[in-house]
């Protein structure tokens, strides 16, 4: 008898299109089989021969530079076999020489990039394009990355696109962002940086470790990650911040580059994490606080130096109060905590402050912090004070040539407002403040503020600035456990708006009310001051200021107009490099009961729109027309101006130069966008000037076959 011919794989296909369907990965743009782990997909493999029950094959999945069973990186699964490290593999049918296998992974498989060989009696077949991405699963029950709701899914891992919401808390406003995570080379980037973060294979199953690696890798700080962070305003050598209107370019030059882009600020470090942990496959969304600390000593307190004027010093301040600071909730289960932390998680990439000696934040359950457990991994006591701390007001005086603190205010409801995020399949902003902290006042915010103080032990009341010997050291410990908003005799309060509309190239009209409620005659001098600042509480110039004196009787209230000049700010504004805050801050003292109050508002200017013209359908690879129109209806020139515009799986990122646009002209730029992808693309476009970094606009269009 003839020895059997030896059993040989011609070919393997791995059903891409039908796989990648049922694993919600077919958006990837990828030669190979990217699946979810703990779900199975099929392959056919073609034979020589039609195989016999004695005939051995396995599949082989490596993962790593040198895979080894021993170490759980090599895994060699035999149809039928009991399962192996979590994985089973099983003949789903025979057609002659072909068999289909279906392939389920472990649920709490390592993610990252598997080889795939199949062994037969002693041969060894490699597929050319062998290499599949295994990635979180959450649509798999027993992933601990699993979320129920469908429509959570679709917007927190499947949807490109979306805002990240910025400004101020008195003027939020959107900033469209494409997040790109099924773009050419962003998933490649992802795997290059779970390479480099030298997770070990049992860390890459955990997300809780995953997404702190990424919190660390999206910026440059101490591994040569992806983008440096730059406050200065100085952008000569690298693109500004402002500049970004998604994720894309960044992550496929640094993959391309492996150097870290230039420059990021916090809205585009967090855009960035993102796409990288959406990409991964972990539920994630971009969560904007209005009036975060950054409290550099966790003592749940900002000190905020005025001087005589009204306006706030920067030289003085350790710790500051951002008009707006991004981060991302990541969803999962953490099975390394006590139970009831589970949920949604914090991490934040932008370099503040080091954590275990590196650059990284999280992930810190959102529970934690609305309970006040503090103690609980990671930096949970860093993004408390981020949404809790008190800011307190002091004016610096000269007394005999020294200079000398005075506490004009306390505010205990300032800091973390309108914590935002965007609403699930809606174009709109969801207020999740609930999520990250008890209602202000009530019997549960008290517990928890009390929790959170017996594991933070905040210092006396002094101020902190690096002038510690001439501080006037006030009476005890004047820190009560439970902090409240201060009441004056008087019933003092202060209220800033703007009158008219904040129009760059227009005189800035504000109001300052004075408002008081006790019977009597009150004389109360009143000081008010405006200021441009950046984003990061940053003093850029002072524009102005007022002083009054004004008598109010029984209830009543007084409105003091703040008006600058276009001259006094129209310099800075072209000059910077940032889109600038306008800060308005009041103090108010009632000279008969020594009565104090101050108040701070950031407003942002207001800008005229840009108009995207083109159809709301289009097919599947024809061409169709995208028009970007924008008038000038400020009465100031805007120099160099710079249309970008991006739309995923239309067109990629276009720069048109402008030059200027003077009052009253209008700009129009077209694009011939080809679609090559079906159902709802957004296209997306920023105008960029010297006096204007903000206006953006973005539109929707339904591609069909």
């Amino acid at each position: 008898v003839f020895p059997e011919m030896s059993l040989k794989v011609t070919g393997i296909d791995f059903l891409k299109s039908q796989n990648t369907r049922q694993h919600h990965t077919d958006g990837y743009n990828i030669k190979n089989l990217v699946v979810r782990r703990g779900q199975p997909f099929q392959v056919q493999v073609s034979l020589n021969r039609e195989l016999r029950p004695a005939d051995k094959l396995s599949l082989r999945f490596g993962i790593g530079e040198n895979p080894m069973k021993n170490r759980g990186s090599l895994l060699s699964l035999k149809p039928e076999q009991e399962d192996f490290n979590g994985w089973k593999i099983s003949l789903v049918k025979k057609n002659g020489k072909e068999c289909l296998l279906s392939v389920t992974s472990s649920p709490n498989a390592p993610v990252g990039k598997y080889n795939l060989h199949v062994k037969t009696d002693t041969n060894i077949y490699k597929h050319e394009n062998g290499a599949i991405y295994l990635l979180f699963n959450p649509w798999c029950e027993d992933d601990v990355v699993y979320m129920a709701n469908e429509a959570q899914k679709k917007e927190y891992v499947l949807n490109d696109t979306g805002y990240i919401y910025v400004g101020s808390a008195y003027s939020i406003y959107d900033r469209p962002w494409n997040f790109g995570q099924f773009e050419e080379f962003v998933l490649d980037a992802c795997m290059y940086l779970l390479d480099k973060s030298k997770l070990s294979l049992n860390d890459r199953r955990d997300p809780a470790n995953v997404s702190r690696a990424m919190s660390a890798l999206v910026n440059a700080n101490d591994d040569n990650g992806v983008l440096l962070g730059n406050w200065s305003g100085n952008y000569i050598n690298g693109t500004s911040p402002m500049d970004w209107i998604g994720s894309v370019t960044i992550l496929q030059n640094y993959y391309k580059t492996k150097k870290p882009i230039r420059y990021g600020q916090c809205w585009v470090f967090a855009g960035v994490l993102n796409t990288v942990m959406r990409c991964l496959g972990v539920p994630s969304r971009c969560v904007s606080t209005f009036d975060a600390a950054h409290d550099t000593e966790e003592n749940l307190r900002v000190d905020v130096y005025l001087n005589e004027r009204g306006e706030k010093l920067n030289s003085l301040s350790f710790d500051s109060v951002w008009n707006f600071h991004v981060w991302n909730d990541v969803w999962m289960k953490r099975g390394d905590l006590p139970n009831g932390f589970d949920g949604w998680q914090a991490i934040d990439s932008t370099p503040q402050e080091q954590s275990q000696g590196r650059f990284q934040c999280g992930p810190c359950p959102v529970k934690a912090v609305r309970e006040g457990d503090v103690y609980l991994p990671h930096d949970s006591k860093f993004v408390y004070a981020e949404v809790n701390a008190d800011r307190v007001y002091w004016v610096v005086k000269k007394v005999n040539g020294k200079d000398k603190y005075f506490k004009v205010g306390t505010e205990t409801q300032a800091i973390g407002k309108n914590i935002s995020t965007k609403a699930v399949g809606q174009n709109r902003r969801e207020d999740i403040t609930w999520e990250y902290k008890y209602p202000e006042g009530s019997k549960e915010e008290r517990m928890s503020m009390q929790r959170a103080y017996s594991f933070i032990r905040p210092s006396g009341l002094t101020p902190r600035s690096g002038y510690a010997s001439t501080i006037q050291t006030l009476s005890g410990n004047t820190q009560p456990l439970v902090p409240k908003e201060p009441v004056t005799k008087t019933g003092l309060q202060l209220e800033i708006t703007n009158t008219e509309a904040l129009h760059p190239g227009n005189p800035l009209e504000m109001a300052i009310t004075v408002k008081i409620s006790a019977p009597g005659n009150w004389t109360v001098d009143l000081t008010g001051s405006c200021q441009l600042q950046y984003y990061t509480g940053k003093v850029q110039a002072n524009l102005g200021t007022i002083k009054e004196t004004i008598n109010l009787e029984g209830t009543s209230e007084m409105q003091i107009p703040l008006k600058i000049a276009p001259d006094a700010y129209m310099k800075t504004l072209s000059s910077v490099e940032d889109e600038v805050l306008i800060l308005v801050t009041a103090i108010a003292e009632v000279k008969e009961t020594n009565d104090k109050l101050t108040k701070e508002t950031s407003m942002r200017f207001e800008y005229p729109p840009i108009t995207v013209q083109m159809p709301e359908t289009a097919k599947l690879y024809n061409d169709f027309t995208c028009a970007f129109i924008f008038k000038n209806k400020l009465n100031v020139t805007l120099e160099n101006c710079k249309l970008l515009v991006e739309g995923l799986g239309i067109f990629k990122m276009t720069t048109f130069e402008q030059g200027d646009i003077m009052p009253g002209r209008i700009m129009k730029s077209e694009v011939i966008c080809t679609p090559t992808r079906l159902g709802e693309k957004k296209i997306v476009a920023k105008l960029i000037s010297n006096q204007i970094k903000g206006i953006s606009t973005e539109k929707a269009i339904t591609i069909t076959e």
